[in-house]
């Protein structure tokens, strides 16, 4: 099965949104009035008779290529600049748009994510060039490169204002990707803009914890977000990636977010209370037809142990007491390597194993392998097979997912 050909980001829709603004020679016109750049995450220039109103920056390169698209189709000056949330595709860019005469606005919390996102940069930017460093690109040119603070914080009951012939109303939403998550409502258009409220995709699970070490979002409150925007009834929704239109088909979807990420809460929990273990309880939650949702960026499984870990923590039961202290399994690999008589047996073992069509339980055999004898050569080679027949198996299609096991691969050929 090995083979010398590295998994891409090819047939990933929200690696294709990611990119998709890199040709972008025009602004969108969305809405009458309402322009999009696309990026990382898409900004709008939504455009007044007395100014415009910028929601959400981009990141430093898009804004560069973004306030060049805006200025073919408006002159007026930026009068307010609404974040949606606290990630660097919403803020990244600031420094671009920025004017004395412009005010930034992002709700209370905003500040606090920022505080900690700082404190963890490092952490945070190892993850996201794991699992994105091929889609995004250069990352040097993603964070601004100098802070730019809000000029009005807004409370948790919202913030509304009104300029030339718009009304601008902003939601707190505090189950989006970050807690100073908002959404902007347009009343008289009926269009809500909502950034990453859903992740990048329109009817894909959620992703309440990523692999690249975000702090979690609870199912609860991202429920209660959607019912927020479910509630306002909107004709049009903007995301930091896709237009959805039609007020029934929006209607009829946002029922069916809701209605998925609370079954798969509900029982998480009760699969809890019944005694049953984590990863049982992730092999077995399935969602019913009228409720399955896309599974391309978030997973039920993962959010399975999300939830778990939201209510009960970072400890395992099921794992028993070596999970309380700090010697990992990887600790006695050399010892059991021992045993069987060294890692090539093990490698060997493992190989059966991905003929079987198990390349999970093969992965785990070759973690006690590669962790005795890491140059292995049979075990290695094992390992790439097992990779890639686990995203043959899982389709390919989860974004995380792949890029994770790219990025695996990727270790073991160089």
């Amino acid at each position: 099965m090995t083979s010398n050909a590295p998994l891409s980001d090819k047939g990933l829709r929200t690696a294709d949104l990611v990119k998709s603004g890199a040709e972008q020679l025009n602004a969108i016109e969305r809405a009458d009035g309402i322009w999009e750049s696309r990026g990382i995450g898409n900004s709008y220039l939504i455009i007044t008779s007395e100014g415009d109103v910028l929601v959400n920056a981009g990141t430093l390169r898009d804004a560069r290529r973004g306030k060049e698209l805006f200025a073919k189709v408006s002159q007026n000056p930026i009068r307010h600049i609404i974040l949606t949330q606290s990630h660097a595709n919403q803020y990244g860019g600031l420094e671009i748009y920025k004017t004395p005469e412009n005010e930034v606005i992002a709700h209370r919390i905003y500040l606090e994510d920022r505080i900690y996102g700082a404190a963890l940069d490092t952490h945070y930017r190892r993850g996201s060039r794991r699992i994105f460093g091929g889609i995004t690109g250069n990352a040097s040119d993603l964070t601004p490169t100098q802070e730019v603070s809000p000029d009005v914080l807004i409370g948790d009951d919202g913030y509304a204002f009104d300029l030339g012939e718009r009304r601008f109303e902003i939601i707190w939403t505090p189950g989006g990707e970050t807690r100073s998550a908002v959404v902007l409502w347009l009343p008289r258009e009926r269009i809500a803009i909502v950034g990453n409220l859903f992740g990048p995709l329109f009817g894909n699970h959620p992703n309440l914890n990523t692999m690249r070490g975000d702090k979690p979002r609870t199912a609860l409150q991202f429920v209660d977000s959607v019912a927020k925007v479910r509630a306002l009834n909107p004709e049009l929704i903007l995301t930091g990636h896709e237009d959805i239109r039609g007020a029934e088909h929006i209607q009829r979807e946002l029922t069916k977010i809701i209605g998925s990420v609370q079954w798969v809460h509900d029982r998480t929990v009760e699969g809890m209370n019944e005694g049953k273990d984590l990863r049982s309880l992730m092999r077995d939650i399935r969602t019913p037809p009228e409720l399955t949702l896309t599974e391309e960026y978030g997973k039920v499984a993962w959010n399975v142990r999300a939830i778990w870990h939201e209510y009960t923590g970072w400890f395992d039961p099921a794992r028993g007491t070596t999970e309380l202290y700090g010697v990992p399994p990887s600790s006695v690999a050399p010892a059991l390597a021992e045993l069987a008589g060294g890692a090539i047996p093990i490698a060997q073992r493992a190989r059966a194993f991905v003929d079987e069509g198990r390349p999970l339980e093969a992965l785990h055999l070759l973690d006690i392998a590669l962790a005795s004898e890491p140059a292995s050569h049979k075990a290695r080679e094992a390992k790439r097979d097992a990779l890639l027949l686990l995203d043959q198996q899982t389709g390919g299609k989860n974004l995380w997912e792949r890029m994770w096991i790219a990025a695996e691969i990727r270790d073991l050929d160089e």
